[in-house]
């Protein structure tokens, strides 16, 4: 194995681990704010606000795979 194969690997696991955490939390905090809509409607800012911040969890990952793979 070469070395650009393992900076390759280790970004996409870093991508994919990210990008399932963040799939993980958007259907609990999704869930959970919808509910929450349901009984107060004035409440919907604020949920699309906490599934923004679980969705940062996807990005994060792609930023780190980023430097991965230029090798800072």
């Amino acid at each position: 194995m070469t070395g650009a194969f393992l900076f390759f690997a280790a970004a996409s696991f870093c991508v994919a681990i990210s990008v399932i955490g963040a799939a993980w939390a958007i259907s609990k905090v999704g869930t959970a704010a919808m509910g929450a809509v349901a009984e107060k409607p004035e409440l919907m800012g604020r949920s699309l606000i906490y599934v923004a911040l679980a969705e940062s969890l996807a990005i994060y990952g792609l930023v780190i795979a980023i430097l991965i793979i230029v090798k800072v």
